[in-house]
């Protein structure tokens, strides 16, 4: 199939990643269906998508027209079944548990045509494992989106070990369809991404911990010392620091302890410090 030839799409998952890629799907002309278990978690999605779409009219980034089509070309669903008929693609983008993932796209698979790319937005997890539940697991991919979708430029292409060239070949070229840069990995604990993200971030917080120096000196050091856009600790909020735990947790029971997370890691996400979305973390937010 041509990635031009991609009409339709099924997004399962309507939180901070799955309504950026809907977002970003929808703007390149694709039919796209956000799915989630409840009204008002698909609701929410929606809104955030095209609360985002203003913004880019407002800056300038997307015309009025832009906004309008792109909005039109989005709906919102809580049956994924009925949501998948007819579609092209389906990306997953539900939290990262193993099991969640396998049982969604396991039992999404039995009612999709075999030539259905599937792409699982996993940040760490195998993509072998999670193909492994769905039938003809040779058209599954990883597609890994970095946070903001609508803003960031690079995309993850995981190859699994039964992944075929060709699915392999149509996610990439998707991805430049969406205006974004891809690179393609193995199928390896943490990719590349994660893996060097998650490696340079436990550090950051290790030096916290041991008094070395404040979040903002450390994140400088990063940004106008090695060209970071955003430090490491900053990108820890951004990111939540529950979802760096979880994942660092992950690395090291895969790749040993240099992935171990410091025990102030795990202290602040038991207080409840979460990052942006729960207003402290390393740095204090408001809304």
């Amino acid at each position: 199939m041509d990635a031009n030839r991609i009409e339709r799409a099924l997004v399962i998952g309507a939180g901070t990643m799955g309504h950026g890629i809907a977002h970003v799907l929808a703007l390149c002309g694709i039919e796209t269906r956000l799915g989630d278990v409840s009204q008002p978690a698909v609701d929410s999605g929606l809104a955030k998508v095209r609360a985002n779409l203003q913004k880019g009219v407002e800056r300038g980034k997307l015309t009025a027209e832009q906004r309008d089509a792109t909005s039109a070309l989005l709906s919102g669903w809580t049956d994924n079944k009925k949501a998948a008929q007819g579609v092209e693609l389906v990306i997953e983008a539900v939290p990262e548990v193993l099991a969640l993932k396998r049982a969604i796209l396991g039992e999404l698979g039995a009612h999709l045509a075999p030539d259905v790319l599937v792409a699982t937005n996993t940040s760490s997890l195998s993509i072998e494992e999670i193909a492994d539940a769905v039938p003809y697991p040779e058209r599954v991919v990883g597609m890994h989106f970095f946070n903001p979708v609508h803003l960031m430029k690079l995309v993850e292409v995981v190859r699994a070990p039964r992944s075929s060239e060709g699915c392999v070949d149509l996610c990439v070229a998707l991805v430049r369809r969406l205006g974004k840069e891809p690179i393609t990995v193995r199928d390896r604990p943490g990719f590349a991404s994660s893996r060097l993200g998650i490696a340079i971030g436990m550090e950051a917080i290790r030096m916290v911990e041991e008094e070395v120096a404040s979040c903002e000196d450390i994140d400088k050091a990063m940004t106008l010392g090695y060209g970071f856009p955003m430090g490491p600790l900053r990108l820890t909020d951004l990111v939540g620091l529950d979802v760096r735990l979880s994942i660092a947790e992950y690395l090291s029971s895969k790749l040993g302890n240099r992935f171990a997370p410091p025990q102030l890691l795990r202290d602040m996400v038991a207080r409840g410090e979460l990052g942006q979305k729960s207003g402290r973390g390393f740095y204090t937010w408001t809304a």
